[in-house]
């Protein structure tokens, strides 16, 4: 017993401290150790957004506690197109006249949003494009099983005989097949031919990108976004109209002007 009487009395010692430590008193006069002091933008008045179009403004919610751009201050501002009039323009070059009331409003602006553009907060077109090419490389593929043989696509020679003096079977509807091949493919619809489409159709004025390097724009990778946004615009009809229209669009708006040998 003798033994436990400096342990109970420790105890009461180290209880009585806690709750010296836990009144009031005490509690103005601990100091902490570390204090960490963020700062907060200053609490901006509510905005109503029920009139405002969705692309026209970034979410609430979306929005980050500090500046982004601040972390980026060395890179100049790349000017982005917020026009409707402009945009409209652009689509009736595209899709002909009355282009401009094919898509709803917040479609036309979804296919030309790239996902670099305002961090990706107002959405953009990466779905639109992968449904879009599905649709041109199929097309594309058409359009070569049927087109004649021995055109410009075909990279075979019909005047080599055959040194087993074989001969191939042949019907009208396999004539095309020669020309159907990858390389074929891809050369005719590669990202700088279609890039090549999309300024002449001035597709450089009305889409949304925020570029790497805002003063070389081929070394940001224009070219790969331009056919990116081609693709997105058909997938934007077979979204809304269906894809009978993304069909014609594909195969008039972007594989005839490449050279395809399509029925327009």
């Amino acid at each position: 017993m003798a033994s436990l009487l400096p342990i109970r009395a420790a105890r009461t010692v180290s209880c009585s401290a806690c709750r010296s430590l836990a009144s009031p008193a005490a509690s103005q006069l601990a100091v902490p150790l570390f204090r960490r002091n963020f700062s907060t933008p200053a609490e901006e008045p509510p905005v109503d957004y029920t009139d405002k179009p969705r692309w026209s403004y970034t979410p609430p919610r979306a929005k980050a506690p500090f500046s982004i751009n601040a972390l980026e201050s060395k890179r100049p501002d790349y000017p982005v197109n917020n026009d409707p009039k402009l945009l409209d323009q652009f689509y009736i070059r595209f899709f002909g006249e009355g282009g401009d009331k094919i898509l709803s409003d917040e479609t036309k602006w979804l296919a030309v949003t790239h996902k670099s553009f305002d961090q990706g907060r107002r959405g953009f077109n990466d779905r639109l494009a992968f449904l879009g090419k599905r649709i041109v490389q199929l097309q594309a593929s058409l359009a070569l099983a049927q087109s004649p043989p021995n055109s410009t696509m075909n990279t075979s020679d019909p005047d080599q005989p055959d040194r087993y003096k074989r001969e191939p079977f042949a019907h009208p509807a396999l004539e095309g097949l020669d020309n159907l091949s990858d390389n074929t493919k891809k050369y005719m619809t590669d990202k700088s031919k279609l890039a090549e489409l999309a300024v002449q159709y001035e597709l450089v004025k009305v889409i949304r990108w925020c570029p790497r390097k805002p003063d070389n724009l081929a070394g940001s990778g224009i070219d790969l976004v331009l056919a990116h946004t081609l693709y997105a615009l058909v997938g934007a009809i077979a979204l809304e109209k269906g894809g009978v229209s993304a069909n014609k669009v594909a195969r008039e708006r972007i594989l005839a002007p490449l050279g395809f040998n399509v029925t327009v």
